[in-house]
């Protein structure tokens, strides 16, 4: 049986994290529906569709998405094709969260200046203008990187504890990896349980694991979501 455990919101997370966004740090400590809410703030439609479309808008704007990437996005055009809607979106969006928007700036500056770009831990992304676009500088690639790249650092943590403590644990499993925001685990059905709640035990540990590891302070918990199942189409949610 897999067990496999999904980091919620990861790249949203890190980018609250990386930028100190007072708002987006409220939201996520506060526990706010943040998809529901920018549904609302940013006129995006109603229903799941619109919820969706908040959903899919947060981490795009996270990566460097444009209005003009939007209004060409069949999954966006329901709500709007205007390229000038989407525009004021992102503007709302950045006038909300000011902090990312001062972040975004900084990192394209830091890129400019030394030629690369760096996460507080010590991970660093060489970056290069590329003279044969219109925008020599690669905005989504700058604005991606730290947002995946420091995603990628937690879990890779999550994981490493997670595998020393179903070694310690003694319970039958076969640790099978990560991937992407998830970590997953194949044990017989009578271990899911316990397996569960190491995984997530173990993701819980990673602000504490940056402080003894690389000595920086991770302000904000990490949660996640568990499912097992027998593959990964077929899976049903593990409440702990």
């Amino acid at each position: 049986m897999l067990v496999n455990c999904d980091v919620k919101g990861l790249e949203v997370v890190v980018a609250a994290q990386l930028s100190g966004d007072i708002t987006l740090c409220k939201e996520l400590l506060d526990g706010v529906d943040i998809h529901e809410t920018n549904r609302d703030a940013f006129n995006l439609g109603e229903g799941k569709a619109g919820r969706l479309i908040a959903k899919t808008l947060k981490f795009r704007i996270l990566y460097g998405g444009s209005a003009y990437s939007f209004a060409n996005d069949p999954d966006f055009t329901g709500c709007s094709s205007s390229q000038s809607f989407w525009q004021e979106v992102i503007d709302k969006y950045y006038t909300k969260y000011g902090g990312i928007k001062k972040w975004h700036n900084g990192l394209l500056l830091e890129a400019q200046e030394n030629g690369r770009i760096a996460l507080p831990w010590g991970r660093y992304f060489p970056i290069k203008p590329d003279i044969n676009k219109r925008e020599s500088w690669p905005l989504t690639v700058i604005k991606n990187y730290p947002v995946q790249g420091g995603g990628a650092d937690l879990v890779m943590l999550a994981r490493l504890e997670a595998n020393r403590l179903l070694r310690e644990s003694g319970v039958h499993a076969l640790f099978v990896g990560s991937i992407h925001d998830s970590i997953v685990v194949d044990t017989p059905e009578e271990n899911v349980y316990n397996i569960g709640k190491l995984l997530k035990q173990a993701v819980e540990e990673v602000p504490s694991l940056c402080k003894k590891v690389w000595d920086y302070e991770f302000s904000l918990p990490l949660k996640c979501e568990i499912a097992y199942g027998p593959n990964k189409t077929d899976m049903t949610e593990l409440i702990i």
